[in-house]
């Protein structure tokens, strides 16, 4: 707040805790255009059990990288964000509308005390604003030997689930066949070997198109049989898990994660719970994610919602070509593709709002970088967050025309 306010920007901390509030920073442009909106999160995951290099909140800097849990998630973005507007101010620039930024506190949890938080109490904060920028995209990713750009234009949805088995009880002694336990065993095999139906959804036939048309043969050629719902799953199944990205992005989908059952050693349970993260495609709802599952499963498995939430529409495409054209011009060996994000993010918040997110943090990454996401060892190269901080100063330049 120091920092931006001393660079002339209007500054307000907001929050339900005070010792723990958002910041929302506007850069006043010559009213021409509706503002737009760059929004990260300064909360990070635990670091607890992990072995990192360097230690994960000092920030070192080593050979040219920035060391930290965050550099990419999501406080590396904040940087670019901040940079950006740091740069517009001392050199003059004046966009056509107002740029707003806000930092919010805990996306990693559910928003109670940032995105909804704001949404629900601060709407006025963000009137106007048709288009944001956000986290989910931009990062460099590697396939085939060639170099694409992600860029966010929609996510999925939570509908989280739980399967409940009923059984014969006993004492431990007496082994019993078929009851609670053994039905859990056939629920968990059946997840692991089968899919829910195939759907796919415009933004993931633009994805799938786009690695077609630039993968060499063959493999451009098998990516592009996953548009043919009959052999979908059957090309999921030869890519291996070079498909673990591509398989959420063509199925609602449910990961067994909890399991709830006996209390005693001796005592053979008769109810069994499976809790289950399930994620629903743009467009879909609860009673689908039952109806999908339910077949799947069979009779005998009790199913419920334990939560649900309601997701962004399909993507709103209006301002997508100018990332696309601003990622070109910066890195030509790259190819920008839209991007259908697995998980969520806070764009499901401000998406109530009627806004349309882009996961846009451009940052050209080494290979293999997003994977230390949530795990040890996040990073991120000081060049790719100079070279970034400029891309998003002439995203300011550009995207609202």
């Amino acid at each position: 707040a120091g920092i931006l306010r001393e660079a002339g920007l209007t500054v307000k901390l907001l929050g339900m805790d005070d010792k723990r509030p958002n910041l929302i920073a506007r850069l006043r442009g010559r009213g021409e255009s509706p503002p737009i909106l760059l929004e990260g999160h300064v909360d990070v995951v635990t670091t607890e059990n992990q072995k990192w290099s360097h230690p994960p909140f000092e920030g070192k800097i080593v050979d040219g990288v920035l060391w930290g849990r965050g550099a990419l998630d999501d406080k590396g973005s904040i940087a670019l964000f901040v940079g950006a507007l740091l740069k517009a101010k001392e050199e003059g620039f004046v966009p056509p509308g107002d740029v707003i930024l806000a930092a919010v506190v805990d996306e990693e949890v559910n928003g109670k005390y940032g995105a909804k938080y704001l949404v629900d109490n601060h709407p006025e904060q963000f009137e106007g604003v048709k288009y944001a920028i956000g986290e989910g995209g931009g990062f460099a990713v590697y396939m085939g030997g060639k170099k694409f750009y992600p860029i966010m234009v929609a996510e999925k949805h939570q509908c989280k689930m739980r399967a409940t088995v009923h059984g014969r009880g006993g004492h431990g002694s007496i082994p019993l066949r078929g009851q609670a336990m053994a039905k859990l065993a056939d629920v968990l095999h059946i997840l692991d070997r089968q899919r829910l139906p195939v759907h796919i959804t415009p933004t993931a036939r633009e994805l799938i198109t786009t690695l077609k048309d630039n993968l060499p043969f063959p493999q451009g050629t098998v990516i592009g049989q996953l548009l043919n719902p009959m052999l979908t799953d059957r090309v999921l199944d030869i890519l291996g898990e070079q498909a673990n990205q591509l398989n959420p992005i063509l199925h609602n989908t449910v990961s067994p994660t909890i399991v709830n059952g006996g209390s005693k050693i001796n005592v053979i349970p008769s109810t069994i719970t499976l809790d289950m993260d399930g994620r629903l495609l743009p467009g879909f709802t609860q009673e689908d994610m039952l109806r999908e599952l339910g077949a799947l499963l069979g009779d005998g498995v009790d199913l419920e919602v334990t939560h649900y939430e309601d997701g962004p529409p399909e993507a709103d495409m209006g301002r997508y070509d100018v990332l696309e054209r601003i990622i070109g011009k910066a890195d030509p060996e790259g190819t920008p593709m839209p991007y259908l994000l697995s998980g969520v993010t806070d764009a499901r918040h401000f998406a109530r709002l009627g806004m349309q997110m882009y996961g846009f943090i451009p940052l050209d990454l080494p290979n293999g970088s997003l994977d230390t996401i949530h795990a040890a060892d996040e990073r991120v190269p000081v060049k790719a967050v100079e070279d970034g901080t400029e891309i998003v100063y002439t995203l300011l330049k550009e995207f609202m025309g």
